[in-house]
């Protein structure tokens, strides 16, 4: 009896330090990128906030980043059927979903990304999110890189001579601006631009100077022209699956939020506006390159006269969305221009 006993004990034991292990075992939040492993989103940026994840939860939820997960544009999809249980991704990939963040993207706002993450972040809030172009996911920040520019394999001193070039766009405002300037057009995720540019596919680039290191773009265009304020900036969003967050405690999704948000809007832009400085060191180390307009000189006139009138366009592109999208983008620009003052 006594030993018929100390087994049932035995079993009763086992079963709850199963129990127990099981419950308190740590979630884990895949993350799909599909940028390289240089890459400071990578390297940087889902490190910093997977030990924010870690540390707010107590250890509860700990963050590991996915690679290979295809093209960036079936990023919002996996994350939603999850497939995976977090990412990011560039709203141009996706033609016509996301309209109001192109906001951002807009010349003129003469800002670094830091500053135009948090002034999206804080609009998105609200403004635009009652429009619903996240609607399936989980947004929890979203951001820019910093100020776009073209980089060519042969060196370009004006705007002219980019007309016919084949230039790799990503979309959003890119698009506009490429087909003013008479460029021929090339659709691609910046994971393939050295690939294309190695091979001559395309002649060069619309994409941030940081990229001359990042994407190693140093080695197969190393010319690139810099307007003042920058060509254009883009955006991107950063998602969760909704149910794997609906699943965790209140606690721990409290939890996720507190470092999400705003401060982690904040966090993408800010290691941008570093990589963008690294970059350009970089490109001058290698011999790049670099012809930087005269602000108020000939060729930043062009640029201003060809992007005339994109703010027009995209306020009335954005008016069967419900927003007021001039008194969101006014106040875009008073965020982001006084950002840090």
């Amino acid at each position: 009896m006594m030993k018929t006993n100390f087994l049932k004990f035995m079993i009763a034991l086992c079963f709850s330090l199963v129990i127990s292990k099981a419950a308190t075992a740590a979630q884990v939040l895949h993350v799909a990128t599909w940028l390289p492993p240089s890459h400071t989103m990578n390297v940087d940026f889902w490190p910093t906030w997977g030990k924010w994840v870690e540390e707010a939860t107590e250890g509860r939820v700990t963050v590991k980043v996915e690679y290979g997960m295809g093209h960036p544009k079936s990023i919002y999809d996996l994350v939603e059927d999850g497939v995976a249980e977090a990412g990011f991704s560039y709203h141009g990939y996706v033609p016509g979903r996301f309209k109001l963040p192109q906001a951002v993207e807009l010349p003129g706002l003469g800002v670094k990304a830091e500053a135009a993450s948090v002034a999206l972040w804080r609009v998105q809030q609200k403004y635009f999110a009652k429009a619903h172009e996240f609607e399936g996911l989980a947004l929890i920040g979203m951001f820019t890189h910093g100020p776009g520019y073209v980089h060519t394999i042969d060196p370009i001193t004006s705007l002219a001579q980019l007309k016919g070039k084949k230039i790799r766009i990503g979309g959003g405002i890119q698009s506009e601006l490429g087909e003013r300037l008479g460029i021929t057009p090339i659709a691609a995720p910046a994971s393939k631009v050295y690939e294309m540019l190695q091979q001559g596919v395309i002649d060069g680039v619309f994409l941030p100077i940081n990229e001359q290191k990042a994407l190693r773009l140093a080695e197969v265009a190393p010319n690139v022209l810099k307007v003042p304020g920058g060509m254009y900036l883009g955006s991107f969003s950063i998602f969760m699956n909704e149910d794997f967050l609906a699943n965790l405690s209140q606690k721990d999704r409290d939890a996720i939020m507190s470092v999400s948000g705003e401060k982690l809007s904040a966090l993408a832009g800010r290691l941008y506006d570093e990589d963008d400085v690294k970059g350009e060191q970089y490109a001058k180390e290698m011999g790049g390159n670099i012809v930087e307009a005269e602000k108020g000189g000939k060729l930043s006139q062009e640029f201003q006269k060809i992007s005339e009138g994109l703010e027009a366009e995209w306020v009335e592109s954005v008016k069967d969305t419900g927003v007021q999208g001039q008194q969101a983008l006014d106040e875009l620009k008073e965020i982001a221009q006084n950002y840090g003052n």
